[in-house]
């Protein structure tokens, strides 16, 4: 647990013991985080607002069940995946895989080329940070909270694997996999000239990914 890990748990702990400021001052500490997570899966200011508020509304009513020693932040940000995936479904704005198993297999994927010879090319293909947005936008949904978790809050492996109730290995084969799409996205745009650092950090990555055996 780090040091932020264990001020939310005591704050938490205050809160369920009377300082109903406690929990006002955890809030604070990441309603912008989870805001701008929501934000980016379902591509709308006003709807990523109210789901943030629906969040926050499920971590006030659920706060006893928030173990003392987890981490805060994956607990919440599981319940901001969940309440934003529910809304997506209600709102038929995604496609989800039919292909895709429990492992984050998909067989489609499987039969792709071999995508390390133009690895080094998806930072060329890349420039501005609208370019990156709009291509997170169509990946699958998994795909792109895996990413966004990754790249964007700068979550570990094993954290995803907290949020998505996953197992660690099946969390890094979904990230090569998201990676993998990305790349497919990204190659199809080949006037773009120097790499944001936002696209570099995906791309660094990649290479590592496709290192892999």
């Amino acid at each position: 647990m780090n040091g932020f890990d264990k001020i939310d748990s005591q704050n938490i702990a205050e809160y369920l013991n009377g300082n109903e400021d406690a929990l006002e001052m955890v809030i604070e500490r990441h309603f912008r985080a989870v805001y701008n997570f929501i934000y980016r899966l379902v591509g709308n200011k006003q709807n990523a607002s109210d789901i943030t508020q629906e969040v926050f509304v499920k971590v006030w009513k659920n706060i006893k069940k928030y173990k003392n020693g987890q981490s805060f932040k994956t607990w919440l940000f599981a319940i901001a995946k969940n309440t934003s995936i529910d809304w997506l479904r209600k709102k038929k704005e995604y496609v989800f895989s039919e292909f895709e198993n429990e492992e984050g297999e998909n067989v489609l994927e499987d039969n792709l080329a071999d995508p390390a010879p133009i690895a080094d090319k998806i930072i060329a293909n890349a420039e501005k940070n609208k370019l990156l947005d709009s291509l997170l936008e169509k990946l699958p949904i998994n795909y792109k909270t895996v990413l966004l978790l990754r790249y964007e809050d700068e979550f570990t492996f094993e954290e995803i694997g907290e949020v998505l109730g996953k197992p660690l290995n099946t969390v890094k084969s979904q990230n090569r996999r998201a990676l993998i799409a990305l790349r497919g996205l990204l190659m199809g745009d080949m006037h773009q000239k120097s790499p944001s650092s936002r696209i570099k950090k995906y791309g660094e990555e990649l290479r590592e990914a496709l290192q892999e055996p």
